[in-house]
């Protein structure tokens, strides 16, 4: 028979399909000769940069399966909003006519759920904490500069989503990603009315990121966790008046999430040896990035592009053959003990303190009740409380608007609620000290306080 064209073929060679663990397989829009598609934005240096950035910051060190990258949990919260935009598009349609197609919203929130760690620097959010935050930046706002300026024209350049074309004349304008993927309203910047009843999609309690995130680190982590049931909490969602809504049918589910979430942060992100390793980097980890980083990256973007968490490593690697007494040579030293697992904090104490307890100056109290170990060995006093931010499940989301059938009405339920129910709701207090011999007394002195 004589070759002809197959309109329905072309499916395959517009649509490719991505590998993965969680959910079977990942679209991605190839695009066509006069636009480009996602596979564009994927294969550009900013995206293929996040392969060597690490999803845990620290955890990789403790958990030897932890090797995934920023860029694989990123495809998955861009998987994940496609499903949300499809679940919610009849609802948003009837709140907002003037919505764009379908195909322009489904593609606007992948955008979003695909880009909205794309500032993050080497060692994620402790990049943030050590270096940043002299800046009084963090990845959000590198994230955000990036969409609208160096990634802005790939963006605006996509004219389809793995369901659909746009309609004629549509596209995806930057501000919209830049605005919906992060938690901060942009200044002077005020929305349409159909992204903004999109946002808890990508911030909020139960969002594509975290739910990818908690899901994807207990599987390459090789933990054992509940019931994440992803599918009920999207079936539930639409949009009613000017917000996302859940049906009251998934609140179990939505509290089920949460719990496992914060067990994640209790076993993973927050594991007793991870801490070890922070404090550790603590003491190198910005004088490091001095020498590898000018600047604020937003003032040195080519730089930042370069760094990630195989340059600062393999620069270490470099520096332990540096001049003895030079910086590089202090720096390498100490990242080879890292490297070796040779920590030189020790843990002395463990305990969860209930709600109430004044945590504020237990590292003062500690030290004036041990005068003899403070005046030989360093002590620090962890805890990991409520107040960490950002991504710490007990931080304060604001509400989450719940449709009761019975009454037939949307009510605000605040997050916190929900999370008061929970019974991991505590505070993980830790001391670690660099002298082992000094564990006994700290041991008994922190207990004696605490009680």
């Amino acid at each position: 028979m004589p070759n002809s064209s197959l309109p329905a073929a072309d499916r395959f060679s517009e649509v490719n399909l991505i590998a993965d663990p969680l959910y079977g397989y990942i679209e991605i829009t190839n695009g066509s000769a006069t636009s480009p598609g996602e596979r564009t934005l994927l294969d550009s240096s900013w995206l293929q940069r996040l392969r060597r950035v690490h999803q845990l910051q620290s955890a990789w060190w403790v958990f030897p399966s932890a090797e995934h990258s920023r860029f694989v949990h990123l495809l998955g919260a861009m998987h994940l909003a496609s499903l949300f935009a499809r679940r919610v598009d009849a609802s948003l349609r009837a709140a907002f006519p003037d919505a764009p197609s379908p195909a322009c919203v489904e593609e606007t929130l992948r955008l979003a759920g695909l880009l909205h760690d794309v500032g993050h620097g080497p060692f994620g959010h402790f990049f943030d904490q050590e270096v940043l935050a002299r800046w009084h930046i963090d990845h959000e706002d590198i994230g955000r500069s990036l969409v609208e300026n160096e990634l802005a024209d790939v963006i605006g350049s996509q004219r389809s989503s793995p369901s659909g074309v746009f309609e004629k004349g549509e596209s995806v304008d930057p501000r919209w990603v830049a605005w919906v993927m992060a938690d901060a309203d942009i200044p002077g910047y005020e929305p349409p009315g159909w992204l903004r009843a999109c946002k808890p999609i990508l911030c909020g309690p139960a969002t594509v990121d975290n739910l990818d995130y908690v899901r994807r680190d207990a599987y390459m982590c090789g933990i054992a966790l509940g019931p994440v049931d992803v599918q009920r909490l999207i079936h539930y969602s639409f949009i009613a008046g000017d917000t996302m809504v859940m049906h009251m049918h998934a609140a179990g589910a939505l509290q089920m999430f949460l719990a496992s979430r914060l067990y994640m942060y209790t076993q993973v992100y927050h594991h007793r040896t991870g801490r070890r390793f922070d404090l550790s980097m603590h003491e190198i980890f910005a004088d490091t990035i001095a020498l590898l980083l000018p600047g604020n990256p937003l003032e040195n973007r080519d730089d930042y592009l370069r760094l990630n968490d195989w340059a600062v490593l393999e620069a270490a690697q470099r520096w332990m053959q540096s001049p003895v007494g030079s910086e590089e040579r202090r720096l390498g030293e100490a990242w080879a003990r890292l490297f070796n697992r040779d920590l030189h904090w020790h843990l002395a104490y463990e305990t969860i303190a209930h709600r109430g307890v004044d945590l504020s100056t237990l590292q003062q109290r500690l030290l004036d009740a041990v005068p003899e170990v403070a005046a030989r060995a360093r002590v620090q006093v962890d805890v990991v409380s409520a107040k960490i931010a950002p991504h710490n499940p007990m931080a304060d989301h604001g509400f989450v608007a719940l449709y009761d059938p019975i009454k037939g009405a949307v009510e605000r339920t605040h997050t916190a609620d929900m999370i008061e129910r929970l019974p991991q709701h505590n505070q993980l207090v830790r001391v670690f000290t660099d002298d082992v011999g000094a564990i006994p007394a700290l041991h008994r002195a922190i207990v004696e306080l605490l009680s």
